[in-house]
């Protein structure tokens, strides 16, 4: 369960909410400390100001009437004030029945002497005596007639400034576990919609791991790389299954005719060995019966080790001259007996005479394959056609034919290994002569209608690339 990604996920992406959370509250709590601290120093600033000006004006008002310092009671004060009042050295501003503490030497050791010349405001923070909780103090100059006369404190304690973090703390705690629960149901949502089609697929690959092909993976709603990998699962299966199929049919056919010429052979080996053909002209007509069924099973054979170089990529090709127009017409020549015998009208057009830098044998295997699939789908009587050309430095060779045409559905899957339209042959012949087409740097291109017959065109470079 810990490691299924209907937990992770929501897990890591909980786990990603709360770190920001943390972080998000740990910022702010810091910068409202920073704020509520400036903001206490300046309001202890305003009222030590205001405060020192009460107590010089008060001073000032007494020595020119001629009494004693003023008295103000600093419980009063510190009331209104909500802080505590502290003095250092000036005796001449206060009275000891004023109740205003004074500050020690022992207690301010770092702030001391400041605090005594009165030169400046100082900000600081100290620990009265016989208490624990730390003060934020800030001691204002108190100047009589430009004389200064030490400093008048202000102080609160710094546990009431914390007050403010802690109710800010507890609604970004608030805030924070709220967010959770929207994220942690978000996380459920999306997981489970992620995970759905995940576990699908998964289910999938489990039955085609077991031959089951025929799987039905559900859309996936919305894109994304789901969706795409779903798409993709669908094709790999449809692939496997098609490829199953050719399996099939490669085992079917090559078992055919393999069991076609070997039947053959075998019945003419008991024929000679059983001294049934003593006849010459028979022991003759059955030994070249044995020697053409011999090379059948040898080209079969020949095709099958060729398609399995091409797919290894393991299929090396000679770089040598070949003239093309020798080579077609050597080519036209071979079929010109089947011709005469089907009553075909076979044409060969070979205007250009290009010379190419290329693997000649295989040049001619692959007009030869064109050819033998002209001929295999023109009916008796039709036509078929042999054409060489050349042109911006490209020699094609077409071959045309007045067979039933091809659909355009099966345009594609006619170069397939295995794949025949009528489930008779090898299927071998083109997809050998698209990939040594490829081999050789050129391609094979299809033009066809059903009804109107079909072209073959091999388009190949002068020079054969490295």
């Amino acid at each position: 369960m810990f490691h299924s990604l209907r937990f992770r996920l929501p897990a890591f992406f909980l786990a990603g909410v709360a770190l920001a959370g943390i972080v998000s509250t740990a910022i702010a709590v810091q910068l409202f400390q920073d704020h509520v601290r400036s903001q206490s120093v300046e309001e202890l600033k305003r009222e030590a100001s205001g405060l020192a000006k009460l107590y010089q004006q008060a001073a000032l008002k007494s020595i020119d009437e001629g009494r004693s310092a003023p008295d103000f009671a600093a419980q009063e004060l510190e009331r209104a004030t909500a802080a505590r009042l502290y003095y250092v050295g000036a005796p001449v501003f206060f009275r000891q029945s004023s109740g205003l503490r004074e500050l020690n030497r022992s207690e301010v050791e770092d702030e001391w002497q400041t605090l005594v010349d009165g030169t400046r405001v100082v900000t600081f923070e100290f620990t009265p005596p016989g208490e624990h909780k730390r003060f934020l103090a800030v001691g204002q100059p108190l100047e009589l007639n430009g004389q200064n006369f030490g400093a008048l404190v202000v102080a609160k304690k710094k546990t009431e400034l914390t007050q403010g973090w802690f109710s800010l703390f507890e609604l970004l705690l608030v805030a924070l576990g709220v967010g959770l629960v929207a994220a942690g149901a978000l996380a459920f949502y999306l997981s489970r919609r992620l995970a759905k089609p995940v576990l699908s697929l998964s289910q999938a690959a489990d039955r085609i791991a077991r031959g089951k092909y025929d799987v039905a993976v559900p859309p996936v709603r919305g894109g994304g790389e789901v969706s795409e990998l779903a798409e993709r699962f669908r094709q790999m299966a449809s692939r496997l299954a098609e490829a199953e199929e050719q399996e099939r049919n490669f085992l079917m056919s090559v078992s055919h005719e393999l069991r076609t010429p070997l039947t053959a052979i075998r019945g003419h080996v008991e024929a000679l060995r059983e001294g049934v053909a003593d006849d010459p002209e028979v022991r003759a007509e059955s030994l070249a019966v044995i020697a053409t069924e011999a090379d059948r099973l040898e080209r079969l054979v020949g095709d099958v080790l060729d398609l399995a170089k091409l797919d290894a990529h393991r299929f090396t090709v000679l770089r040598e001259e070949v003239d093309m127009r020798s080579l077609v017409e050597g080519v036209y020549a071979a079929f010109g007996e089947e011709a005469r015998r089907r009553d075909i009208d076979y044409r060969c057009e070979t205007g250009a005479s290009p010379v190419i830098f290329s693997d000649g044998d295989r040049v001619f295997q692959i007009v030869s394959n064109l050819l033998a699939n002209a001929f295999r789908w023109t009916p008796d009587g039709g036509r078929v056609e042999l054409a060489l050309a050349s042109s911006n430095g490209n020699v094609s060779v077409s071959v045309a034919d007045t067979g039933p045409g091809i659909k355009a559905a099966e345009q594609e899957r006619i170069f397939r290994p295995f794949w025949s339209r009528d489930g008779g042959g090898t299927g071998l012949g083109l997809a050998i002569a698209r990939e040594l087409a490829l081999a050789l740097g050129g391609r094979i291109e299809l033009t066809s209608e059903p009804g109107s017959g079909s072209r073959f065109d091999l388009l190949l470079p002068t020079t054969l690339p490295r």
